[in-house]
């Protein structure tokens, strides 16, 4: 399966369940690692407090190292918050404004009116800049931050749209802000936060890592792999992604943290008890400041998402980066917490939902090993259009999808895929690239599908149909 680069997530409603749910972590996990190929670190918490942490698989494939619980991962766009934090500590101090322009920083940048809020909440409009660097940067070179706003100001590719008057994930902002927080303090990125939030927090596993990673600084490091289809085997993401892992390792500000589950929750607990902000400013990250109402609909804070479903409200954010997934989610009035650190690429997102489901004793189903049926009838009456979550990054992304009927059997097709859905019983399907995600019908007394149902990763959901 080939993955992409996240730009967006959607965090889908967990559906009510009635039932307590009498799974254990340790059941749930132990059938992902198993029967899915889950490979990574588990941390879920209540208030504030550890109250299952696991690892499962290898740090390495090549030379099968364990993983342990001091292992530390990427974590991809998580970092978002870390530099969402840098700024707001320089707004605490009365060093910067919401409202400051980013052209105050650098007037050789073309965009105008764009703000340090809109930068924060996705809003700016701003260009791809890793687009910029493939095209125009040396590749036998290591991009820097410098060297991303020298070529937005000689390239000058124009914006997305008017800043504010859309929102769209923008990695490109957040390097933007890193390099502002450089500006302003005079310090590196790198330095700044280790001074200001790794060291006050004690995340002694936490860096900013840029390439070439090595040396003791990246000592207990998980090696980042991805499944390739053709070859049957997990590949180092380097040979994947050369690209991710060379040119573009020297920009800040989007990325390139390292850490392990145990640090991300000291953070996770920074962020609620604002041991580094003040109250005002803490509660100000975390609360809505940006809301695309037109599909896929989502709400930022400032460097967080934030919204709500069955469970609750929910604050969180996810990552990527080659060979790793990444997700970091707290249902604030329920205080609970899921870190969930995969070094191949397992389904993090999904993963977080249902041990959060968990937690806070929802009904959730066993993984098991699905087993074929022979051909049922009537599959005439399955076949629509719907939205269903992607099966490949970004994770949690509802999509227009639709179910076909070829030659007696089904098939979805979503994002340029298409995956054959096999039967386990008469209105039980499952697919057939191996994750733990199933279609299921409710038929009426004629045979008639009435409802339909998505079960991913152990979380039952009604899907909507869109004809």
């Amino acid at each position: 399966m080939r993955f992409q680069k996240i730009v967006l997530i959607l965090l889908l409603p967990v559906a009510s369940f009635a039932q307590t749910n009498t799974l254990d972590f340790s059941a749930y996990m132990q059938g992902q690692a198993e029967l899915y190929g889950f490979n990574g670190n588990v941390l879920v918490a209540k208030n504030g407090k550890a109250i299952y942490e696991r690892s499962f698989g290898v740090a390495d494939y090549d030379n099968k190292k364990s993983l342990d619980v001091n292992s530390r991962f990427d974590i991809g766009s998580i970092t978002k918050e870390f530099t969402a934090v840098g700024i707001l500590l320089l707004v605490d101090k009365g060093k910067l404004n919401y409202d400051d322009s980013l052209r105050k920083f650098f007037p050789e940048l073309p965009y105008h009116n764009i703000t340090i809020a809109q930068l924060l909440t996705h809003t700016s409009g701003m260009p791809d800049g890793f687009d910029v660097i493939e095209k125009n940067f040396d590749h036998d070179k290591i991009a820097t931050n410098t060297d991303l706003v020298k070529l937005l100001a000689s390239e000058k590719p124009p914006l997305m749209f008017e800043p504010g008057t859309d929102l769209k994930y923008s990695g490109t902002g957040f390097n933007l802000l890193a390099s502002v927080i450089e500006k302003v303090s005079g310090m590196s990125y790198n330095h700044y936060l280790e001074k200001y939030i790794f060291q006050p927090l004690g995340m002694k596993a936490t860096i900013v890592a840029n390439f070439p990673r090595q040396g003791k600084n990246i000592a207990s490091l998980a090696n980042g792999f991805i499944y390739s289809d053709s070859l049957k085997i997990y590949q180092q993401a380097e040979m994947v992604y050369p690209n991710w892992c060379t040119y573009f390792t020297g920009i800040n500000g989007e990325g390139m943290i390292i850490t392990s589950t145990a640090d991300l929750l000291k953070w996770d607990n920074a962020l609620k008890k604002h041991s580094l902000l003040s109250e005002k400013t803490q509660k100000n990250m975390q609360s809505v400041h940006a809301e695309k109402k037109t599909f896929p609909k989502v709400k930022f804070g400032y460097g967080i998402r934030v919204g709500s479903n069955d469970l609750g409200n929910y604050l969180f954010h996810n990552g990527w980066f080659p060979g790793f997934t990444s997700m970091l989610i707290r249902y604030v009035e329920q205080d609970v917490t899921v870190i969930i650190l995969s070094n191949n690429q397992s389904h993090s997102e999904f993963i977080a939902d249902a041990l959060a489901a968990i937690a806070l004793k929802k009904a959730v189903a066993m993984p098991y090993k699905h087993r074929a049926i022979t051909q049922v009838a009537a599959l005439q009456n399955y076949p629509g259009k719907f939205l269903l979550p992607l099966t490949r990054p970004p994770y949690m992304v509802t999509f227009p999808a639709e179910i076909v009927l070829h030659n007696n059997n089904l098939f979805l097709q979503s994002w340029n895929e298409e995956i054959k859905l096999i039967p386990e019983s008469a209105t039980k399907f499952f697919y057939a690239d191996g994750t733990d995600q199933q279609i299921e019908y409710e038929n009426d007394a004629d045979g008639k599908a009435i409802k339909v149902f998505y079960i991913g990763y152990g979380i039952r959901r009604e899907i909507e149909r869109r004809n």
